[in-house]
């Protein structure tokens, strides 16, 4: 599984019983504290094993450090957060590579493992299903709102926290349920990961936006116009994809389409397991994980937000 899936990852099967899960990500800074940018970037990477269905194992840190006007104390600290979040993941850091940029960016190279014939896909949705999502929605705009000194410091620690905060937990409850398709939701935002999994299946998506689960301040910052420009350009590219009913509230459709880092897992699972599974995720304190939609027969390949 490579480039011409575009997957979250690439899965290269070594014997019958093992496959490598493999993907790399990094970003520049989206929080002031260089520890908590080390724990975000780090979470983030590590998210794409887990929503195919993985382990992730080991880890190579990838840095651009601008060494003439940045103190190094900065990269530690950042390579000190990414490290304490491996740890928290089981995964081993084995290497890396830094480089000197004028612009701050840090992330890593993942590698994971999984039995061949579990490896989850988008691309495998079922009609009938039903639809997890495990973290809350509006990370893209509140770091907007951050960036214009309009989000208190409780707000902020609330977000950076969640965004820090690995699928680990929700990738192994999902492992005891007849999950079909999982994806993880990051720059894309939520309707755009969703119409990565729509796009060829032959099924369509209904999804009930007020059960979506999104930070009502993001809500509020939308409505005041706080909309990251990726937010646009993921609606402008999925806009086709997406029906909106005509009581869905713009600022509802732009939290939809923000762009998330380090945002949930988005599950499709057999629906006579679907409460099961989302009583497992609360009790194991993935406590945002909501049902939020259904897998339907028609119209094929379209999202209906109601």
């Amino acid at each position: 599984m490579g480039l011409e899936r575009a997957d979250d990852a690439g899965v290269y099967k070594v014997t019958d019983e093992i496959a490598i899960i493999q993907t790399v990500d990094f970003f520049t800074p989206i929080v002031d504290d260089p520890y908590w940018f080390g724990q975000i970037a780090a979470a983030n990477a590590l998210s794409d094993v887990y929503a195919m269905g993985g382990v992730p194992k080991t880890a190579m840190n990838l840095v651009a450090f601008p060494a003439k006007d940045m103190d190094i104390s900065v990269l530690r600290r950042i390579i000190e957060g990414g490290l304490d979040k491996m740890r928290e993941a089981g995964v081993v850091l084995v290497g890396g590579h830094t480089v000197e940029d004028p612009e701050l960016k840090y992330g890593l190279s993942v590698t994971g493992y999984i039995h061949p014939d579990r490896v989850l896909t988008k691309k495998n949705l079922k009609v009938g299903d039903l639809l997890i999502l495990t973290k809350r929605l509006g990370t893209g705009i509140i770091g907007t709102a951050i960036k214009g000194a309009l989000a208190s410091q409780d707000v902020t620690d609330k977000v950076t926290r969640a965004m820090a905060t690995l699928n680990k937990d929700a990738a192994e409850v999902m492992q005891d349920y007849p999950v079909h398709a999982c994806t993880d939701i990051t720059g894309f935002g939520f309707l755009g990961h969703l119409a990565e999994m729509v796009d060829g299946s032959g099924c369509g998506v209904r999804i009930k936006s007020g059960s979506v689960p999104v930070y009502h301040e993001a809500l509020e910052y939308a409505a005041m116009g706080l909309v990251p420009a990726g937010a646009y350009r993921n609606r402008e590219f999925r806009e086709k994809t997406v029906d909106f009913g005509a009581s869905v509230e713009r600022n509802v459709q732009d939290v939809l389409f923000d762009p998330q880092t380090s945002g949930g897992l988005l599950i499709s699972v057999d629906a006579t397991h679907a409460q099961d599974l989302l009583k497992a995720l609360k009790e194991k304190g993935v406590q945002d994980a909501a049902m939020v939609g259904e897998v339907i027969a028609e119209p094929k390949e379209k999202i209906l937000v109601e």
